[in-house]
């Protein structure tokens, strides 16, 4: 029997302000949620998924009170303390094999797959800039020699994905383990420990998506897009442009005169059109809607999602029943071409990205004539006054 534990109770805060009313694993990338594409990925693999929730628990369960293609189990973790800590919450539920893994990153049938093929072992992946990641070391036969955070001089490009193999053994050395600075328990001395008496095979992930900023949202989106197939189930007015890959869901009208260019996903009961333009990339959840006169532009907007008319989103992120009065307007691009940077924990960060619109909350509603600068965000439940220039976050 081969498990798998999904982590998924932690508060993330590098993702508000999406996540401030709902835990990561619920966040939706092309219309399914993080923690679905996941459990997706993992049938035929694994007999059981462990889930390990914590903040706002009651969503993920009712989220996935109905899924029935593998069996779900949920353990608890009342104090967040760290992935180590996670991992001591299900060892009785543990039998031998499974896997452990990150519930809020993005990761393919095809790598977890190579994972069964050992007893102990490592996803790891090639990235551009390892003095970011956690890197690991590797033997000469392609085991783990060590791991380190965030290395100013790093051995190798691997970085860590969170993404394990671990056998019941495991256990003995977690409940061991003392807290780092930062006051928590990681799983990464477990398996610094393991790595000292076992071979642990490091596994090169072919696909692996973290997602670690709300804007990384827009790569995944992106990523999966590019693999999309069109097909029409909802209605298609005469009049109306599709070209490419465009996926039109059940209960959707697309009315006369819009213009969609793929790869584009439209899901359930969304009403598009007429005479808007929407552009590759962009993602239209279950009941969202856009009107007249609109554009948008590699965009994610969530479950109902409005964007009547006037309006230009691009590169952007609303959350779920986000209303955007006629003429609101993102800018996404800097008058000298450099990065966007956004405020997150009260300093500047750099997004690495030359094009980034603004990420909104939950609920949020903003005036007519709204102008929004690259990389601000909203929080849930707030909202502008007619004509407003956002500047700076709003925040609570």
């Amino acid at each position: 029997m081969v498990q798998a534990v999904l982590l998924a109770a932690g508060k993330s805060t590098r993702t508000w302000p999406l996540t401030v009313t709902r835990p990561k694993p619920l966040l939706k990338v092309v219309n399914k949620t993080i923690i679905m594409h996941n459990l997706d990925q993992l049938i035929g693999l694994v007999d059981e998924a462990i889930i390990v929730v914590g903040f706002k628990q009651e969503m993920i369960k009712e989220h996935l009170k109905d899924y029935n293609k593998i069996k779900i189990t949920f353990v608890e973790q009342k104090e967040q303390l760290g992935t180590g800590h996670a991992l001591m919450q299900v060892k009785d539920n543990i039998e031998d094999k499974f896997i452990f893994m990150v519930g809020d990153d993005l990761f393919s049938k095809q790598d977890l797959k190579k994972l069964l093929d050992h007893d102990w072992a490592v996803l790891a992946k090639e990235v551009d800039a390892p003095q970011n990641f956690g890197i690991f070391e590797l033997t000469e036969d392609n085991c783990i020699k060590s791991i380190e955070e965030k290395p100013k001089t790093p051995k190798s490009n691997l970085a860590n994905t969170a993404c394990y193999m671990f056998k019941k053994k495991i256990f003995a050395i977690a409940e061991n383990l003392k807290k780092t600075e930062r006051g928590e328990y990681e799983a990464t001395d477990a398996l610094g420990e393991i790595a000292n008496s076992e071979k642990v095979k490091c596994i090169t992930a072919e696909e692996w998506i973290p997602i670690t900023y709300p804007w990384s949202l827009l790569e995944a989106n992106a990523f999966l897009l590019s693999k999309l197939s069109g097909e029409i189930k909802g209605e298609v007015e005469q009049g109306a442009t599709l070209k490419g890959e465009v996926f039109v869901d059940e209960g959707t009208i697309v009315k006369a005169g819009a213009y969609i260019e793929g790869p584009v996903y439209i899901g359930k009961d969304c009403k598009v059109g007429p005479n808007c333009y929407i552009r590759p990339f962009t993602t239209l959840c279950d009941g969202s809607k856009v009107g007249n006169a609109v554009e948008i532009k590699n965009t994610i907007l969530f479950d109902n999602a409005s964007v009547g008319h006037l309006s230009y989103v691009g590169d952007s992120v609303l959350g779920y029943n986000v209303n955007f009065g006629a003429g609101t307007i993102t800018a996404n691009l800097r008058h000298d071409n450099l990065n966007i940077k956004t405020p997150l924990k009260g300093e500047m960060i750099d997004t690495g990205r030359r094009k980034l619109g603004t990420i909104i909350g939950d609920n949020v509603h903003t005036g007519i004539n709204t102008s929004i600068y690259p990389g601000r965000k909203i929080w849930p439940d707030l909202g502008t006054l007619p004509g407003a220039i956002v500047t700076k976050d709003i925040t609570k």
